[in-house]
Parts: C-alpha cells; sequence; structure tokens
C-alpha cells in the first residue's frame, strides 16, 4: 500500500468550497487504497494580508514576531482541511510545523530546513489517520517559528515527502501541469507529461512558476518523483495526469528542447573601460555579492589594448540603483570610466536535455531571433540551457517564433 503526500496551493484553498473540493481529492486517493499526508498552504491573499498587519504596526518588524504572525495562515487552512476530511467520515488531524517538528536554520522569512523529526506523524500516517500539515513554516532549535520564503509550502511538502519515504509528492494547482511555455503568452503552448529534475529545475529557476526552485532541487537531491496537476479538474493525481518530474533519461531527452522560460524585471549594467587586470572581477562581484545582490549573466568584451575592458552583467531590476551605489563607492579601486545601466530587457531560456548530444540549437535561436529583427543583447550556454538578453519589448514575439522553431507548437 503507497503512501502518497498530496499538496494544495492557495488558490486550490481559497475558500471554504475549495477547501471541501480539495478534501474530495484526498478522500479518492484513500478509497483507492493510499495512505495520505496532506500539506496546505494559506487560503490566497491570506499571507498577504498578515504582511500587511505586520507593516503597519512597524515598518521596520521584528523577524521573529513577523514569522509568528505570518506563519498564521497556514494553520488556518489546515484546521479547515482536517475539518472537512472528518465531515467526509476520515480519521483525520491538523499538524503545525513545530510538531512535527520540521527543523530550520533561523534565517526568519526564508529559513532553511535542516530536519525532520516525523516519527510520531509518519507512525498515525501508517495506522490509516490522515495528517494535515500546514507548509511554509518550521521551528528553530530554540523554538522559534519561522517560515520559508514565497512558495515554501512546495518545499515542505517534499521534504515531508522524503522523511515519510512516500511513492511520490503531488502539487495541486490551479494549473494542469508544466507547459512547454506561457500558455498566457502562446496558445500554442501544450503540457510536458514528463521532465527531468534537471530540467525543471532550470525552467523554475529561469521564470516558470510552477514549482518553487527549492522544492525542485531538494527533490533532485533525494530522488523524489513530483507531479504538478490541476485541484479543479476530475482527475486525482494517482490517474498521472499532470506533469510527472522524475529521474528517467526519456525524460530528458524525447525532444531537443523541453521548454522555453523567460524572466522579466531584469536590468543590465555595464562598467565602462574598466582596468583589464587580474583582480577586478573579484573586486567588482565581491562588493556586490555582499550586499545580496545576485549576479546573473555576464559578458566580458575582449580588450582591444590589453589595458580596458567593459564588463556587463544582469540583475533582478529592483537592485539596480543600489548595484550602482555599491559599484561607485568602489571606483577608486576598480577603476573604471563609468556605468551604464539600464531596465527593460528580459532573458528568455531554451531549456532541454536533448542539447547534451544535438547539434545545432544555437544556430536556430540565433537565425529565429534575427528573422525577427530582435538583437540579441547577452548570450549564456550550459549543458541543457541556452539564454539570450534581449528588449523586453520583444519577449512575446520572441517567446512564440522560438516555440514554433523548435517544433514545441501543440498539434
Amino acid at each position: 500500500m503507497s503512501l502518497l503526500v498530496l499538496k494544495f496551493g492557495g488558490t486550490s484553498v481559497g475558500d471554504v468550497e475549495r477547501i471541501k473540493n480539495a478534501a474530495a481529492k484526498v478522500e479518492a486517493e484513500v478509497r483507492r487504497g493510499h495512505k495520505v499526508a496532506v500539506v496546505v498552504s494559506a487560503m490566497a491573499g491570506v499571507t498577504d494580508q498578515l504582511i500587511g498587519y505586520c507593516r503597519s504596526v512597524s515598518p521596520h518588524h521584528d523577524p521573529r514576531e513577523h514569522d509568528a504572525v505570518v506563519s498564521t495562515g497556514e494553520n488556518i487552512t489546515a484546521g479547515l482541511m482536517a475539518m472537512a476530511l472528518k465531515q467526509r467520515g476520515l480519521n483525520a488531524r491538523s499538524w503545525q510545523g513545530w510538531q512535527i517538528p520540521l527543523k530550520t536554520d533561523s534565517t526568519h522569512s526564508k529559513a532553511r530546513i535542516s530536519d525532520i523529526k516525523a516519527d510520531d506523524f509518519r507512525t498515525r500516517v501508517q495506522n490509516g489517520e490522515i495528517g494535515v500539515m500546514a507548509g511554509f513554516q518550521g521551528v528553530t532549535q530554540e523554538g522559534s517559528i519561522t517560515t520559508l520564503g514565497r512558495g515554501g509550502s512546495d518545499t515542505s511538502a517534499v521534504a515531508l515527502a522524503i522523511a515519510l519515504k512516500a511513492e511520490r509528492c503531488d502539487i495541486y494547482t490551479d494549473v494542469d501541469g508544466v507547459y512547454t511555455t506561457d500558455p498566457r503568452i502562446d496558445s500554442k503552448a501544450s503540457k510536458i507529461a514528463k521532465i527531468s529534475y534537471e530540467e525543471m529545475l532550470e525552467m523554475a529557476s529561469r521564470g516558470a512558476k510552477v514549482l518553487q526552485t527549492r522544492s525542485v532541487e531538494m527533490a533532485m537531491r533525494y530522488r523524489m518523483p513530483v507531479q504538478v496537476l490541476s485541484t479543479f479538474a476530475n482527475a486525482v493525481g494517482s490517474e498521472l495526469p499532470g506533469t510527472l518530474v522524475t529521474d528517467g533519461d526519456n525524460a530528458m531527452e524525447e525532444n531537443l528542447v523541453t521548454g522555453i522560460a523567460y524572466t522579466r524585471d531584469q536590468a543590465k549594467v555595464t562598467l565602462v573601460k574598466v582596468a583589464d587586470q587580474p583582480g577586478v572581477a573579484a573586486a567588482i562581484f565581491g562588493p556586490l555579492s555582499r550586499a545580496g545582490i545576485n549576479i546573473d549573466m555576464i559578458v566580458q568584451t575582449a580588450s582591444d589594448d590589453g589595458k580596458a575592458t567593459d564588463i556587463t552583467f544582469t540583475i533582478s531590476k529592483n537592485d539596480m540603483e543600489r548595484a550602482k551605489q555599491v559599484l561607485e563607492a568602489e571606483r577608486p579601486r576598480v577603476k573604471f570610466d563609468h556605468i551604464a545601466a539600464s531596465a527593460g530587457v528580459v532573458k528568455i531560456s531554451l531549456v532541454g536535455g536533448g542539447m547534451r548530444s544535438h547539434a545545432g540549437v544555437a544556430a536556430t535561436m540565433f537565425e529565429t531571433l534575427a528573422e525577427k529583427k530582435i538583437n540579441i543583447q547577452a548570450i549564456e550556454t550550459s549543458e541543457i540551457v541556452l539564454g539570450v538578453l534581449i528588449a523586453e519589448e520583444y519577449a512575446e514575439l520572441a517567446l512564440r517564433a522560438l516555440h514554433t522553431a523548435y517544433g514545441l507548437d501543440a498539434k
């Protein structure tokens, strides 16, 4: 008899009727003979409301108390879900993160899981009780409540599935799977039946918002199969109607390109006429790292005279002004002429395990964009990713053109 972990996101439990609908999914899996554990998010909009309360009381709030407040949304959903299951005649109980306990470090608002002591929880589930765990929350060694960051309930669910040695973790959401690109932009996007951990990790980190990146990292590390599927469709997880994130080679090599992701809200920063000498890159990116600014693409132009070069990199648009301040403070040491910074760019990324063994991927991309008169501002490559930086105004045109060029349009 297999054990499944079912996770329901905020839109899936957005009101009482939706909680009842989710409970029906749980009951269907129990009636099929599965042992079931459930992880729930806060009802849609509740976390933002709680964050708003904190800000209205104190704009510079204490991180510990902030987490104590913000984590309560999941407690409400867990209790209501347990009630809905009991109403259906099922044996269920709600659990908060500290009751498991789900141990984390003490980095409030973006804590990382260190351990799950789920012995009591596991025993109860194996004996037929449906454990409903509040996602997104944990507890430090000292007993303080923590939260795992946006989308943290995905990570909670995968971690619980690993701790319980579950057969699979089903992530129920408002979409029916992972698509070859954003179907809101390209109506020809098609659902991917099976995708590798590596490909899903790249898709998630490059803008596909179906799964939290940390949850995919954890699933890949422990080889936990994860399925993304819709709460609002008739099928349940054991029928495998969604997208299965797994370890199979077939998932990686059926297509040259599995999907196309994009990341908006990017900014491009160029240091013009930087001294071309050892240690300069460290002098630039070290201070940015210490300031908590994440760097994405990096391009260094060839030096004509061996004395000066240009270094370009991309960051979040929200970090652009702060990055300029950090770099200006380093000007005496770094020795550059000036900073050229601009927002309004987007990164388009091709993702596919088939790139490892096929030539011509880059050529097709460059030719397709050239035909549409779209200029490429920067390029990045890895074994299974090819990304380009373009002007944001061309994002939708580029996505549609590339989707067609790589044969991803729905048949």
